[in-house]
């Protein structure tokens, strides 16, 4: 546990005026122990704390004076010294409480003259008459009246002239207010000004009632009656004015309420005045004359719904509710109330107002419990849960339950609780169990889909009130269903505490029950079991969050259950292993104990917990198992502790050695976060508990307490901390091998700088357990730079930081020429042109600039050091060396940079080519990084550099700028490298002026004759481009120059400009006024920068130049927000108004881009709009808002759609900014009216912006989408929640669909699509009806059916379908049946003689969705469904004429045909033997007729254009199959044969009828649940036999790709020994042959992977079936073995197919225990080793999926019974790097059996030299890669070379170290001779690199460096093999991890 520091109290000291210091020195005592000595000494002091030791003793002094003494005129003096003190110490100041404690405790004799010094100070200060000085006095008021008994005399003293006081602050401030309009800042403060004028208003009038004066000040006359009035009347305007903060509204209508309440005369008169008030009337006789003139005006005026709202709060909280005070009247006003509540929640939109409705609807019904127990039988009856008062604050619940602000959904919880209480007093004695209500309640809310969340909390609430008992009885399985839910995340939480709330509930009662038998069991089969059954079969996510939120809390309620939890997962381990996707019972058992260790419920002492539990071996299974959270689990439960200072074991920590060993190389970036963090949680654990030990060691007294902590002597415990440590770092630093993958980085540096950070450099005598600089010497210094040349920024920056970290005694280059030539480096590489090389540079450049000896180091080696050094001129030693080293490196960048400038003005194409000179400004910013600018000392050098950097960014860009302000950036530069075209770039630079302005759409072009493409005037500006694209490159070679370069150097260069500037923006001090001595930046330099970044979003074309702008502008906004300068503060408030103005104009010479969705102008006005403080009343919001919803609705008197184009887009933007939050939702509605109606214009381009505008609405409304199905419920909204937040959308959608239904539904035969069909359907299809929704008319949801009906008769395929998918939620559940049959009553008979066929395509469609939606329902009572069912069969059976040739329409066939596919489907899910089924009304003898008639039994006459063909033929085909299956059913019973078997199916010439029979036939061979038999086993269908032979002959003759894998899968997947014989006969075809065909299918399938795969599969399973069946022949099929085995090698190379390699991990694993880990070689060695390679090879594939199939092969090696006692993971399923390093163990095991070393030992050696690859270190490519500007070259994502060779090198050692045979020492000496010479030709290139190739020739360099290592380990086994000693090879390279060859290294 870790103790937070004590915040220091700061106590600002009081000062008194010289006057009060004269007059206390005059009265002062020699002594020093009077009075006025005790004052004078305290104001003399200067420490606030002090002088608050000295107030304490005023009164002890003053209880010593004699009662005579009291009236010495000193006393009266120091006193009013006290009361001027006290006043003018501010109120944050614990002065000030201290002075009024002690006060209050004045001896009675001094009171009355205190009182009469602080009432005249009082007065003084009432006196005041600047506005700005009122807030003190205001506080001081508030600091008199709390607590403090002077104070509060004296302003009851001065009641009349405080309340006279206030009554003037309360009208001038708001006046003071409307002058300062535009300076937010100010108004901010006055607004908070007068809110604390209104409380203390408040506090005051509830004074009142104390005065002495008795009821006198009721009489009208009287001062304070004439306030009370004023009062009142200034708070009833406060209510109305919308310009004031809400708050201010607020605490306005809290004093109106007090202010009447005080002012009346009788209690039974004050429910009628506030009556009238929120009612809205007034009656003329009954009302005083005061209350008419002071409030009058808000009973008789419209007043705006946030005032009544207020009223209602101020009623609520400020009238007495209990006892019944206010009679019948109270109960009538409460009721009335309510009411007005119910109608101000459908009226109010506002986040904030919705908030305050919610608080207010709680105090609501906080009042009514109040109320309850003294009120009448009729008030009762009105809040019994049958009322309509309860009824609508259910809605309300049901309503907002969902609300997207977390207070409204805690609020509406509080309503549903409260209300739970109220009705349980209506009903108070009767068993709440069986009330109608409440069971009503819980019926209604289990029906509900657990996506909701309201459901939830509202459950919670239940469990409280009636008991978990009377939810389990409607239905057992809710424990599992809601965990079933908590796969995800947003739902999660919510799930964890309804589960929470139940199983505490149910405990409480079980234990309550059954005080003697034993309830646990009970307790356990219902909560617990179902959640092990979760943990070890939940997908990844499911299990993750029952963890992180469910698990904790189980264990928290109940820790006695932790044992029976690993009780039952220890008993499957074993059988239940787990997978990638699973954790099994081991990864179950981990993530138990760890959660009861993370949360203490188990013992402290580490070796008696979970090692008492499970085995070190299980834990190291979990801490290399497959599924990675099981390795997250083991690894947290050796890291976590409840205890900080718990100290680690040494069983503990040879774990973790062990798991950093094959866990470094995650691809996982949120595992290898988690590795990191639990890694820093037991190095703190080691850092704390070795503070303990030292503690214990120097004490030196062995108590019980060190036997607490560790049965071993202290100083042996930290030993091995050391120890430990310095592994840890040993293994780190070994990860860090050249080759290594960025993930191996990523988690060494990370968990490197996470010990840099835990074991500092100790201060003082503190001691430490381990240092980190210790470990660190030079080498591993350069090992961390080399880190730099990452092409991953994450690993730069990990590698800076992590040598930032280090002391800089440890990091410190000494050497110049280091120095020097980092610096070069780091120079050469900010003009490369590959991006990641620049950000290289910037890191080496910081790195250096924090070296105290660059300086000196350049000046030393370099003629001209480079920038000048002005400050060492001067002799300015005082100055820090990292500003100095800054100071130089911006400088020497600077002007490289304003060279190169001037270089790309004359030739733009030599720049990109070069030098781009965005490296240079990436440099810069970096070197701004390292410094702290708020404290320089060259100031003036620095404000030098900042002007010079701020002209360089407005030269740079505006070389870049024509470029990417161009109407196309991207496309109108030519795409090639052919120099000859490049020429060509002159005229295009100039062509590439901006098209796309206002003029554009408003004027008509005309194509120019001969060659007047009219670039005359447009070309001015353009910088001059050489006509060559051929450059030379720095080395002479040639390089071409391509398109993508120049736009990459020209929009990165605009990108790091809009960084630099918005970063001297943010971070430079603002020189405000001259005089500032530290100030950079000037207030006009900022206007110019803000002018800047304007012009550059509302003109750049280039999305990645306007983005980064963007980001350079929001910090620039931030900044003028805060800023003191008021012409600053203004200047975002005057940039927006400027711009709207400028889309409003539509000028014709705006150079605003019309295209690309408006470009920068949206972000332009975000950054403006974002910068507003989100507290305030967002002003500028509203404005903006106000103005771009006028324009984007469509107006028909506008003359251009430019506007309205501009304003959708940004409309769009400001949509998506979740920095909005909830401000922006009382906008939603416009908005979707504007994207509708704008979808009708006859401009493309509005269409195109409404459309992408109705996007983010669709998805700022419903959320996110989070998951695939799109018509799941997950991002829907009930209609009642829909229409009730977004009303104003109700009338407009009905209208607007009733519109499209009209013209849909026309009577003309000409076809007609109204453009909003689709949207309308889009929203619409997005709600549903809840069981929840009350009958309300005023929302309901029938109205929009018929419409949606009508809208199904569409021409168009595609609305038909959406309108049927609409019309599913608008009906309700149980009227389905009804709907569905009223549908098939309006289908045509075949009589009629008009008939629609896209009506009836319609109807059928909704006909289907509704049924669908139907059986798919789980909430449908079973009892009805089966007659339900029937009833549709009855119909439906009368339009059977649809389904056959009768109905000339494929289409509408089809449909039909489908309803009764589905209808079949909804029988099969009734419960059996209730009804007698389809059968007994002849439903199968129909479909019979349907199929014999059909085209399929009778043949096709249309060719294949025939509309609807193939969709009726499928869904004919998916009959034909049903009808199958119903006739295999019953097979006792006379049914009548099949008209079609499955053999036709497979016959026909349609595609796709023979690839849904395939699939049919695929599910039967292979289903899809494996405990299904398949259909030999069970024999469902007669005609397999024939089917076999039908496959044969159909894979010789399939032409169909996806027919032909489907049926080599099928083949596969039956039992080879049933069809194989078959060949001969069938296709005349040996299966020898049959195998060739198969191997030949899958080499000639490169292209078609699916094909390949299976045919591959095929193939080896056709192997595996010739090696059990036909032993003795197999040196017969050698040739075709050798071919498989090269079809296997090949299919796993890395250049193929993801599932062509999983495939051929499938084909090994299935191999595995014939030819892999067989004792007797049945492919041969050579082969043998072939696919043990592949199998190597696949461990160390790229891709996650396929390492993952791989580790199944060494899985099952493991298991076989010659190799399960080799290891103790036998049987485990293990990670890829723990795979690899088994398989070779396994490998050289069985070498020895196989063979005596002679022929296999020298393969293995090949293998480990590997390739030559000398040729790519030392090939010259030409420059061609700068076509590829992002290419990152050579980067190794997850496989690393020389950990597979040091897994080799580990395991063959061994086996080297035997003897040699003779035979073979030629091969010997051959390798030993290739392996020198390769190593010399190495050694020789190294010599050849540049000073520093780790950065200059990265890939070459890192490419040499493992080739070296390669080849040294085979040298080094070499030795063995001759029997030399193990270090006799020179330069051995340090391998990784375990690979190491000298275990002596490992310090531990």
């Amino acid at each position: 546990m870790v103790l937070k520091k004590k915040k220091d109290t700061q106590v600002t000291a009081l000062i008194v005026g010289h006057q009060d210091v004269e007059t206390l020195r005059s009265f002062a005592d020699a002594e020093g122990e009077n009075l006025a000595s005790l004052l004078l000494h305290c104001v003399q002091l200067t420490d606030g704390l002090v002088q608050i030791h000295y107030i304490k003793q005023i009164v002890p002094l003053l209880e010593k004076i004699d009662r005579h003494q009291a009236c010495d005129p000193i006393f009266q003096s120091c006193l009013d010294i006290l009361g001027r003190i006290y006043f003018s110490v501010s109120p944050k100041n614990p002065l000030k409480k201290v002075l009024a404690s002690s006060l209050n405790g004045l001896p009675e004799p001094f009171f009355a003259d205190a009182v009469r010094s602080f009432t005249c100070c009082l007065q003084e200060e009432l006196k005041s008459t600047d506005v700005y000085s009122y807030r003190k006095v205001i506080d001081n008021i508030a600091s008199c009246v709390e607590n403090f008994n002077l104070g509060r005399t004296s302003v009851m003293n001065l009641f009349k002239d405080v309340l006279r006081f206030l009554q003037k602050v309360l009208v001038e401030i708001p006046e003071e207010n409307r002058k300062l309009t535009g300076n937010h800042i100010a108004q901010t403060e006055l607004m908070h000004d007068l809110l604390i004028a209104i409380r203390v208003s408040v506090m005051l009038v509830q004074k009142v009632q104390d005065l002495s004066q008795g009821d006198l000040w009721k009489v009208p006359s009287s001062p304070v009656w004439q306030s009370l009035c004023g009062l009142l009347s200034i708070f009833s305007r406060f209510l109305r004015n919308d310009d004031l903060l809400q708050n201010i509204q607020s605490t306005s209508g809290l004093a109106v309420i007090l202010l009447i309440k005080t002012m009346c005369d009788t209690t039974e008169m004050i429910p009628g005045l506030v009556n009238h008030l929120i009612l809205h009337s007034v009656g003329s006789s009954r009302v005083p004359e005061w209350f008419m003139c002071s409030c009058g005006s808000l009973c008789v005026e419209d007043i705006p719904g946030p005032a009544l709202l207020f009223l209602c709060q101020g009623a609520l909280a400020m009238l007495n509710w209990k006892n019944g005070n206010m009679g019948r009247s109270g109960e009538k006003l409460l009721l009335d109330i309510a009411s007005v509540l119910f109608t101000l929640s459908l009226q109010l939109k506002e986040s904030s107002s919705e908030m305050f409705l919610s608080r207010i609807l709680v105090m609501w019904t906080d009042s009514a419990l109040d109320i309850f127990e003294s009120s009448s039988l009729s008030l009762k009856s009105s809040l019994n849960g049958n009322s309509d008062t309860i009824g609508k604050l259910l809605e309300y619940v049901y309503t907002h339950w969902e609300h997207p602000l977390d207070a409204v959904r805690h609020q509406t919880k509080t309503v549903f609780r409260n209300l739970l209480e109220i009705h349980q007093c209506t009903v108070k004695g009767s068993d709440c169990g069986s009330d109608p209500f409440f069971l009503r309640l819980i019926e209604s809310l289990l029906r509900l889909e657990w996506h909701v969340k309201g459901k939830y909390t509202c459950l919670s609430c239940l469990v409280d009130c009636v008991g978990i008992e009377n939810i389990l009885a409607v239905n057992k399985t809710i424990p599992s269903q809601i965990l079933e839910v908590m796969g995800d995340q947003s739902l999660a939480p919510y799930a964890s505490d309804l589960l929470e709330t139940m199983f505490k509930n149910h405990k409480n009662r079980l234990k309550s029950k059954s005080l003697c038998s034993p309830w646990i069991d009970q307790w356990h089969e219902t909560w617990v079991s179902p959640l092990l059954l979760v943990l070890r079969e939940g997908s990844l996510d499911q299990t993750a969050y029952v963890i992180d939120y469910y698990l904790p809390k189980l264990l928290k309620c109940s820790p006695e259950s932790l044992s029976y939890m690993v009780k039952i997962l220890q008993t499957s381990t074993n059988i239940n292993t787990g997978s990638c996707h699973s954790r099994g019972s081991l990864g179950a058992l981990m993530a138990c104990l760890r959660t009861a260790r993370a949360h203490g419920h188990l013992q402290s002492v580490s070796h008696v917990t979970w090692s008492s539990l499970v085995s070190s071996a299980k834990i190291k299974q979990g801490l290399v198992h497959q599924h990675f959270q099981v390795r997250i689990d083991a690894l947290g439960l050796l890291c976590e502790s409840h205890r900080s200072t718990e100290i680690v074991s040494v069983e503990e920590m040879q774990l973790v050695q062990f798991f950093i060993m094959y866990n470094l190389n995650s691809q996982s970036p949120g595992m290898r976060q988690q590795i990191c963090s639990l890694l820093q949680k037991l190095f703190s654990r080691i850092q704390e508990s070795s503070q303990v030990l030292y503690k214990m060691e120097q004490s030196k007294s062995q108590q019980e307490s060190l036997n607490d902590l560790t049965e071993k002597n202290p100083s042996e415990t930290l030993q091995q901390y050391q120890d430990f440590m310095s592994s840890i770092c040993n293994s780190l630093f070994r990860a860090l091998f050249p080759g290594s993958s960025h993930s191996t980085k990523f988690s060494a540096l990370t968990i490197l700088g996470s010990i840099a950070e835990l074991f500092p450099v100790p201060e003082g005598k503190a001691q430490a357990v381990f240092q980190l600089s210790r470990e660190i010497d030079f080498a591993r210094v350069e090992t961390i730079l080399e880190c730099f040349s990452s092409t991953f920024e994450e690993v730069k920056i990990l590698a800076f930081d992590l040598l930032m970290k280090l002391p800089k005694t440890v990091v410190h280059i000494q050497d110049p020429l280091k120095l020097q030539a980092l610096f070069c480096a780091a120079m050469e590489l900010s003009t490369s042109t590959k991006p990641y090389d620049c950000v290289t540079a910037s890191y080496l450049l910081r790195f250096l600039i924090d070296q105290e000896g660059l300086l000196a180091g350049l000046a030393a080696f370099c003629d001209s050091p480079p920038g000048p050094s002005a400050c060492q001129r001067r002799g300015q030693e005082s100055v820090a060396f990292v500003e100095r080293n800054t100071l130089m490196v911006i400088r020497h960048l600077l002007e490289n940079l304003e060279r190169e400038i001037s270089q790309a003005e004359s030739s733009l194409l030599q720049a990109a080519a070069l030098f781009p000179m965005y490296g240079r400004v990436h440099c810069i910013i970096g070197a701004f990084q390292q410094l702290s600018l708020n404290n320089l000392v060259l100031v003036t050098e620095w404000r030098q550099v900042v002007v010079q950097l701020i002209l360089m960014s407005y030269r740079l860009s505006a070389v870049v700028a024509p470029v990417v302000q161009s109407s196309s950036p991207e496309g109108l530069i030519p795409m090639d490298t052919d120099s000859e075209t490049a020429s060509r770039l002159q005229m295009i630079l100039n062509e590439i002026q901006p098209r796309d302005t206002n003029d554009y759409f408003n004027q008509v072009k005309m194509t120019k004759k001969h060659n007047g493409l009219g670039f005359e005037d447009s070309a001015a500006g353009v910088p001059m481009i050489t006509t060559s694209a051929e450059m030379k490159g720095k080395e002479g070679q040639s390089c071409d120059v391509t398109a993508q370069a120049v736009l990459v150097c020209c929009w990165r260069s605009m990108k790091e400009v809009a960084l630099l500037l918005g970063m001297l923006c943010q971070l430079v001090p603002l020189q405000s006024v001259p005089e500032v001595p530290d100030g950079l930046v000037t207030v006009e330099q900022v206007k110019n920068i803000g002018d800047y970044f304007k012009q550059h979003l509302l003109q750049s074309r280039h999305r990645g130049a306007f983005e980064l702008a963007y980001t350079g502008f929001v910090k620039l906004t931030q900044v003028l927000t805060r800023c003191p300068s008021e012409c600053l503060q203004r200047l975002p408030e005057q940039w927006l108004r400027d711009v709207l103005e400028e889309i409003k104009s539509s000028d014709p010479s705006s150079k605003l881009c019309a295209t690309r969705r408006s470009a920068g102008i949206p972000f332009y006005i975000q950054a403006l709009l974002a910068s507003e403080p989100k507290k305030g009343r967002m002003d500028l919001l509203k404005i903006t808002m106000k103005e771009l919803i006028s324009l984007a609705v469509p107006s028909g008197d506008s003359q251009s759609s430019v506007p309205q184009v501009h304003a959708l887009n940004i409309l769009r933007a400001l949509f998506r900014d979740t920095r909005l939050g909830e401000n922006i939702i009382p906008y939603v509605a416009d908005g979707i009216k504007a994207a509708i109606l704008g979808f009708t214009s006859p401009v493309w381009a509005v269409r195109n912006s409404s459309t992408l505008l109705f996007s983010s609405l669709i998805t700022r409304i419903f959320g996110v989408k989070r998951g695939k199905d799109e018509h799941s419920k997950k991002n829907r909204m009930t209609g009642r929640e829909f229409f009730s937040r977004f009303p104003a959308l109700y009338p407009f959608l009905l209208k607007q669909l009733e519109v499209v239904a009209n013209t849909v539904d026309s009577d003309s035969s000409e076809l007609k699509l109204h453009p909003n069909l689709f949207l309308l359907l889009l929203i619409l299809g997005r709600l549903y009806p809840s069981p929840m929704d009350g009958t309300s008319s005023a929302l309901s949801m029938a109205p929009f059916v018929p419409f949606i009906r009508r809208c199904g008769h569409s021409a168009v395929y595609r609305s038909r379908e959406m309108a049927a998918r609409a019309l599913v939620p608008f009906v309700m559940i149980d009227q389905i049946p009804n709907t569905i049959q009223s549908l098939l009553s309006e289908l045509p008979n075949c009589t009629d003689l008009c008939i629609h066929q896209n009506h009836v395509h319609g109807m059928l469609l909704q006909v289907f969705h509704l049924l669908q939606s139907y059986s798919d329902s789980k909430h449908r009572a079973n009892s009805d469904f089966q007659q339900e069912l029937t009833d549709i069969t009855v119909c439906m059976k009368a339009k059977l004429w649809l389904a056959k040739r009768q109905n000339p329409c494929l289409v509408t066939r089809a449909a039909c045909i489908d309803i009764l596919i589905l209808l079949t489907r909804c029988f099969d899910k009734a419960p059996k033997g209730s009804q007698p089924g389809l059968k007994s009304f002849g439903f199968w003898e129909e479909v019979a007729t349907i199929i014999s008639e059909s085209e399929l039994k009778t043949g096709i006459p249309y060719s294949t254009a025939i509309p609807g063909l193939i969709q009726y033929l499928q869904s004919l085909t998916r009959l034909v199959i049903a009808a199958m299956f119903a006739t295999a059913a019953y097979p006792s019973e006379k049914t009548k044969d099949n008209p079609i078997s499955l053999v036709q199916l497979l016959q026909s010439d349609f595609p796709e009828v023979r690839l849904l029979t395939l699939e049919t036939l695929l599910h039967l061979v292979a289903p899809a649940v494996p405990e299904q038999k398949t259909a030999e086993e069970q024999g469902p269908l007669p005609y397999l036999p024939d089917v076999r032979e039908s496959l044969l002959k159909m894979a010789m003759e399939e032409k169909h790709q996806e027919c032909f894998a489907k049926i080599l899968k099928i083949l596969h997947r039956m039992d080879v020994s049933k069809w194989l014989p078959l060949t001969e006969s069938c296709i005349h075809q040996t299966p020898k042959e049959f195998l060739t065909w198969t191997m030949s299918v899958a080499n000639a399938s490169s292209e078609r992977t699916k094909i390949q795969s299976e045919a591959l599969r095929l193939a080896s399973k056709l192997v595996i079936h010739h090696v059990q069946m036909y032993k003795e022949g197999l040196p017969l099929m050698e040739t075709e073995l050798k071919q498989w085995v090269q079809l296997v090698a090949y299919c796993c190379a890395g250049e193929l197919q993801t599932e062509t390699r999983l495939a051929a991990a499938e084909v090994l694993i299935s191999i595995t225990p014939f030819f892999l880990t067989n004792q007797h070689l049945i492919l041969g060695l050579l082969d043998t080793l072939t696919l043990w390679k592949c199998v190597f090879i696949l461990l160390q594939s790229e891709e996650q999926t396929v390492r993952d199939r791989a580790t199944q092969v060494v899985q099952a090696a493991l298991s076989q019974e010659n190799t399960c006692q080799t290891t103790e993971f036998a049987f485990c399923l293990v990670n890829a790097p723990m795979a690899l390093d088994l398989a070779v163990a396994l490998l050289c095991e069985l070498l020895p059996q196989w063979d005596p070393l002679a022929a296999g030992l020298p393969i293995l050696l090949e293998w480990l030299l590997g390739e030559d690859d000398i040729r790519k270190c030392t090939e010259n490519t030409p420059q061609v890669e700068d076509d590829f500007v992002f290419d990152k070259g050579e980067v190794n994502f997850w496989a690393e070379t020389l950990t597979y060779v040091s897994h080799l090198v580990k395991h063959l050692s061994p086996l080297c170290k035997k003897s040699w045979p003779s035979q073979n020492l030629k091969k010997l000496s051959q390798l030993r001779k290739i392996a020198s010479q390769r190593y010399q030709h190495l050694s020789q290139i190294s010599k050849e690199l540049p000073p520093t190739p780790e950065f200059s020739k990265t890939t070459d360099y890192t490419r040499l460096r493992i080739q070296k290592g390669k080849t040294l380990a085979c040298l080094k086994l070499l030795d063995l093999l001759q029997g030399k000693e193990e270090n006799s090879t020179p330069g051995l390279l340090r391998l990784p991890h375990v690979l190491s060859f000298n275990s002596a290294e490992n310090k531990a």
